[in-house]
């Protein structure tokens, strides 16, 4: 069975509602390059086994990640998980994190906008860059502890200006 993930894996809105969680995309990142089980998961994230687990079902459970080994040790079934996909992209035309969706009125909110005349391949080399730099930050903060630390939910948008004739 091949475990390369997909660079990208077109998914349903239901499926994209699973991806509104910090620690969901912390697991996807651990498992992207190297099936791993919800222990090794955990112990790579320093987070309970059953919270992980938790989380590992219902990626699995929506199509998100697969099972790619099963294997007994001591009596106990170890099952390896490895991610789908690098990206996930949903064909919705509107954010479904409820929080990117919502006005929300919140001090630690940041918008930024800017307008680009940008050609088919430097609009493909921005999302790139984009991709990466979310990449980083992902794991930058995979193993952050810090006290004051919060969920914050960040999304990006990039549609043309030009009328469809």
């Amino acid at each position: 069975m091949d475990v390369t993930p997909q660079s990208s894996l077109p998914i349903s809105v239901e499926q994209s509602k699973l991806l509104g969680n910090a620690k969901r995309i912390k697991i996807i990142a651990a498992i992207q390059d190297k099936p791993k089980t919800a222990k090794q998961v955990a112990d790579e994230l320093k987070q309970t086994p059953g919270s992980i687990h938790y989380h590992i079902q219902k990626l699995y459970e929506g199509g998100l990640i697969d099972l790619v080994d099963t294997q007994s040790a001591g009596g106990i079934i170890e099952k390896y998980y490895k991610a789908k996909a690098k990206w996930y992209s949903s064909e919705c035309d509107q954010f479904n994190d409820p929080a990117l969706a919502q006005d929300l009125d919140d001090v630690s909110r940041t918008l930024l906008s800017l307008r680009l005349y940008l050609s088919p391949r430097q609009r493909e080399e921005l999302v790139s860059e984009f991709r990466s730099f979310l990449e980083q930050w992902v794991r930058k903060t995979a193993d952050n502890h810090e006290d004051n630390s919060q969920e914050f939910a960040i999304g990006v948008k990039m549609v043309s200006t030009e009328q469809k004739s």
